[in-house]
């Protein structure tokens, strides 16, 4: 048995790096999957792939209903909702504040923050309504990032919209520790994604160049891998993980140490 057979997980931004490791990671313990993602094709695809029971919505994570849309498909699908992993986001373009273009920072807030505050809004009363009937609680794993912990030099709106999150995060599982919802943020440093491969192709130098660039304050120096995130993510959503809760965990190589 795996650690997750049979639970009804849900995962927003499911096509990306991180959310299809996650997927996969989670469908090997034996979840039951509630997969979205703004590209239908490719979240189609993931959800071909996976050896488990999958629903899928496409959606953008920046309009509400489509948080509300989803918890309704986990109920009607599987019954419930066990954990959610509120991953979708974007990254800004990676310039000083002043050069930021104001539709921008809007919709890094919109998705990244606000996405999340959605999600949120609508798993939480799902959650809490399955504790009172059964006494089984849930877990939701917010993807933050190490740029929500401190200053990101040059990622100043993603950097605020992820300090958000860890403070939606931290927020919420006070308000729900004694409800039987555990809720924690996972604060990853650059991970070899899509995110990080366009930064090697818009820095126009060779990669091992920019990816040491990138790395430079990274004490093992290196970007994560996404199975390492994967495994922190499972880490934090597994039932047997069970007092731990209101937890920003930052998987930075170091970062954080300095």
């Amino acid at each position: 048995m795996g650690r997750f057979d049979g639970a009804i997980v849900l995962i927003t931004g499911a096509a990306g790096g991180l959310g299809r490791g996650a997927a996969r990671g989670f469908a090997a313990e034996g979840a039951r999957l509630v997969l979205s993602d703004i590209d239908e094709m490719a979240l189609t695809d993931l959800a071909t792939a996976l050896q488990t029971e999958t629903a899928i919505l496409a959606g953008n994570i920046a309009e509400e209903k489509l948080s509300e849309d989803l918890v309704s498909l986990a109920v009607e699908k599987f019954g419930g909702l066990d954990v959610a992993i509120n991953n979708a986001g974007i990254v800004q373009s990676f310039v000083r504040l002043p050069h930021v273009p104001s539709d921008e920072a809007r919709r890094v807030l919109e998705v990244d923050l606000l996405g999340v505050f959605y999600a949120m809004k609508h798993q939480i009363p799902q959650m809490e309504r399955q504790f009172k009937a059964t006494g089984k609680g849930g877990a939701i794993v917010n993807i933050a990032s190490a740029a929500g912990l401190s200053g990101a030099p040059k990622l100043s709106v993603y950097a605020a919209a992820k300090h958000g999150v860890v403070g939606l995060t931290r927020s919420a599982a006070v308000e729900y520790a004694s409800k039987g919802l555990r809720i924690n943020a996972i604060c990853p440093a650059h991970t070899r994604t899509a995110m990080v491969d366009s930064f090697v192709r818009g820095s126009g130098a060779p990669e091992a160049e920019a990816l040491a660039e990138l790395t430079r304050g990274v004490p093992m120096k290196r970007v994560a891998e996404v199975d390492e995130i994967t495994t922190a993510i499972l880490f934090a959503a597994d039932p047997a993980n069970s007092f731990m809760t209101g937890h920003a965990l930052a998987v930075d190589g170091g970062v954080g140490a300095i």
